[in-house]
């Protein structure tokens, strides 16, 4: 069994994952509740960590005497290549994600990952990683747009395609933000066969009705990649089966 940690910037997800058989649990909490948690048994551990220090010690507490690999970005990996241009400065969960997504679907992939932030990344059918984009994330565009002017609270409010109320115009600006974003960049592979949007993330429920390109929600693309990454780690290649 492989324990999947992605702690993220205000979440832990975990996932406990069986090569055979897939997943057999997981989880959620806020990074604030770390310490309400108690992990599953498991033959080894990887996490990816983009929350700080706090968290990657906890991570280490939590982990003691599991073999542990901790994600960071590299080169190439699962069959995917990093075409940033300082590929150890990519995000370890972005990087994870990606292989994901490739271990997901073969062809050219939109990555998009809605959440705290919303990262919205390029990967060929080659599998190389082609670049891509960080935004806010809706939430956070909401609270932007809340603190930093006079007259704009933060209001419940409903998507509309034209609103006429002030609640519904900041929440359907901020979608439409984030929709246009993530259906400009899918215009760079719309024209190759098979090309797909793979969505994850916290705020994904609400983006999908939105996006007017060929989709697939994925609960948890970062623990995918997490998974694959393991068992790469052991050896398991599931062709073999």
């Amino acid at each position: 069994m492989i324990l999947c940690l992605d702690a993220g910037n205000t979440r832990l997800k975990w996932g406990l994952y069986d090569p055979v058989s897939g997943w057999q649990a997981s989880g959620a909490l806020p990074l604030s509740r770390l310490d309400d948690l108690t992990l599953p048994g498991a033959d080894m551990a990887v996490y990816a960590n983009v929350a700080g220090g706090e968290v990657e010690a906890w991570l280490e507490r939590a982990l003691e005497g599991l073999p542990v690999q901790r994600v960071l970005s590299r080169t190439a990996q699962c069959g995917v290549r990093n075409g940033y241009d300082k590929p150890e400065q990519l995000g370890a969960d972005r990087w994870a994600a990606l292989i994901g997504a490739r271990a997901l679907h073969p062809g050219p992939a939109l990555v998009v990952m809605a959440g705290t932030a919303t990262t919205v990344d390029l990967l060929g059918a080659d599998g190389v990683f082609r670049g891509g984009l960080i935004l806010p994330g809706l939430d956070l565009m909401r609270a932007s747009l809340a603190k930093n002017t006079a007259q704009l609270d933060l209001l419940p409010g409903e998507f509309r395609e034209l609103p006429t109320n002030t609640a519904d115009a900041i929440l359907s600006g901020c979608l439409q933000a984030q929709a246009g974003a993530v259906e400009r960049l899918f215009q760079r592979i719309a024209h190759e066969p098979d090309a797909l949007c793979l969505l994850g993330g916290g705020a994904a429920s609400r983006l999908l009705p939105l996006l007017r390109i060929p989709v697939r929600p994925v609960e948890n693309l970062v623990l995918e990649g997490l998974a694959r990454i393991g068992q790469e780690a052991v050896g398991y290649d599931p062709s073999r089966l």
